[in-house]
């Protein structure tokens, strides 16, 4: 899988669109009728419990806006914190802190929330069974969410349709099942090869075939188990589809691998934070 690279230039030219996106063309126009030097120190709360996440676009987007306002983070990426938690406090001139707060706001809500709601899926699953994400995530925001992912004890699938094969339904379709994974198999080149399967019989077809993994969609738990037995730890077993909080459990006890979840990327509720002087 493409490795997830959240370097110093990848933060700033990221936080760098979305000051633009927020200031363009005339700049905060309400926050430059505050006195300009006007100094504030103001803490930085979690108004709910969460996995933080997103710190450094937060730092980030200050610095961008006045390099002498200074953030001091009093919590790292990846801390389980509770409601009232002090994360980080800010220090320095009125205008510039509310110009860049919005934008450090959202980048933490969001990270938070996508690291926070995978931690809840993890702890469920137990200690055997991994939770990963998916292809389903915001345009242009992948790197970000996968990485929200991590820091929430999750792992990421692969991060674009380049990193290994995955035939699914929509491929079967249009072709023969077993002739797709042969062609796979045949063009691997230190690719990994996954295969998506609904029923029992698409899975018995394919057995000793030499691919990596089965992606088992849509299956109850009983066919799950069945599933599980039929392969005997010849190929990683993943399961997908109508994965929630009630479930989870209830999947990870079949004995697959790890479950994929689309909503922790696409439907993570935001994480409230409040700015108090």
């Amino acid at each position: 899988m493409s490795k997830i690279q959240l370097s110093k230039t990848f933060i700033l030219n990221t936080v760098k669109l979305a000051l633009n996106e927020d200031l363009y063309p005339s700049g905060d126009i309400t926050s430059s009728l505050v006195e300009n030097d006007k100094s504030i120190k103001i803490k930085l709360i979690a108004n709910q419990s969460a996995v933080i996440g997103g710190l450094l676009f937060a730092k980030q987007a200050f610095y961008l806006i006045d390099q002498k306002i200074k953030f001091r983070i009093k919590k790292r990426d990846g801390s389980n914190v509770k409601k009232g938690s002090l994360i980080a406090t800010i220090e320095g001139k009125a205008k510039n802190i509310l110009i860049a707060e919005r934008v450090a706001l959202n980048f933490l809500s969001h990270i938070s929330g996508i690291a926070t709601i995978t931690n809840k899926f993890v702890k469920l699953a137990g200690k055997k069974t991994k939770i990963c994400c998916t292809r389903k995530t915001i345009p242009n925001l992948r790197v970000i969410q996968k990485y929200a992912v991590k820091i929430g004890g999750g792992i990421n699938h692969r991060f674009n349709l380049s990193d290994e094969y995955l035939i699914k339904d929509n491929h079967i379709a249009s072709s023969d099942l077993k002739t797709l994974v042969i062609k796979a198999i045949k063009n691997k080149k230190g690719k990994k090869i996954t295969v998506e399967v609904d029923n029992l019989n698409q899975l018995k077809s394919l057995i000793g075939l030499k691919f990596d993994r089965v992606l088992l969609d849509n299956m109850s738990s009983n066919n799950l188990k069945k599933a599980v037995k039929i392969i005997n730890g010849f190929y990683e077993t993943e399961a997908s589809g109508n994965v929630n909080l009630k479930t989870v459990k209830s999947i990870a006890k079949t004995g697959v691998n790890r479950i994929s979840i689309g909503s922790i990327t696409h439907s993570a509720p935001a994480i409230d934070f409040k700015l108090e002087i």
